[in-house]
């Protein structure tokens, strides 16, 4: 790789990069609901669950443990979210979306659906349906890392 090609050949330097764009981007469209973009993912994952177990949870989303509950911490606190143990497994933690906290995931879906057209006008509806199923297709991967060699 020479130094003019910079990182570009490098899958998780273009897509950290990427993911950082559209981060940001839809993280400001959903700024007036005062949530984040992956505050706003959770809310959306917990209401499709029912009943959803953290580990479930944070297994859908490709996350550990910690990083969920860091994530979950603040939308507890502000009374969307409810964590409560599972009936027959009281180790299992379980969440459920609050009242107030179905109607912050409706508000934010109303900004989301807005930046979702604003990115499809621009890439177009079938690149970006593209972009994720290839997304999809790469978050599915069983990568490994492969053994270290020596070097002689």
């Amino acid at each position: 790789m020479s130094e003019a090609d910079g990182f570009s050949r490098c899958n998780n330097a273009t897509l950290r990069r990427t993911a950082r764009r559209l981060g940001r981007f839809y993280d400001d469209a959903l700024a007036p609901s005062g949530l984040k973009g992956t505050q706003f993912g959770l809310l959306f994952q917990i209401s499709v669950g029912a009943d959803p177990a953290m580990g479930a949870i944070a297994e859908a989303l490709i996350m550990d443990l910690s990083a969920l509950g860091h994530t979950l911490k603040p939308l507890v606190r502000d009374g969307y979210v409810e964590t409560f143990p599972d009936k027959d497994d009281r180790r299992v933690k379980r969440v459920r979306l609050t009242p107030s906290g179905q109607a912050k995931l409706d508000e934010a879906i109303k900004l989301w659906s807005v930046a979702q057209r604003q990115f499809e006008a621009m890439i177009g509806a079938e690149p970006a349906a593209k972009l994720r199923a290839t997304l999809d297709e790469v978050a599915e991967l069983k990568l490994e890392v492969p053994a270290a060699t020596p070097s002689s």
